[in-house]
């Protein structure tokens, strides 16, 4: 999987998984196109065990988010606030830009 439909920055919704994450929104911290994977804001949360590398470190037990697959989340609109599939728009000078299906808003 190379193209995704989502970039970092983007808010998005969880659509499969358990009941503790399904539904929630957040932020796309990271995206990883080769495993077809993206890095949600409180989303997927891990508990970590961690030493130190050097004097100043952080160790213990660390809580941070872990990857989910591309294909159970969904962009929402930042206009009509929905969950949405993104299609891609050509314009007269060749510009491409991604827009929502609900609405047709520039995402």
């Amino acid at each position: 999987m190379n193209n995704l439909f989502v970039k970092a920055g983007d808010t998005v919704v969880l659509l499969t998984g358990d009941d503790k994450y399904r539904g929630k929104k957040g932020k796309v911290l990271a995206v990883s196109p080769k495993e077809g994977k993206v890095i949600v804001e409180g989303i997927n949360v891990v508990k970590k065990h961690v030493k130190p590398r050097k004097a100043g470190d952080p160790s213990g037990i660390i809580e941070t988010e872990s990857a989910v697959y591309a294909s159970k989340v969904q962009v929402v609109c930042p206009k009509c606030n929905k969950p949405t599939r993104v299609a891609h728009k050509v314009f007269e000078d060749g510009s491409k830009e991604r827009i929502c299906k609900k609405c047709g808003e520039v995402l």
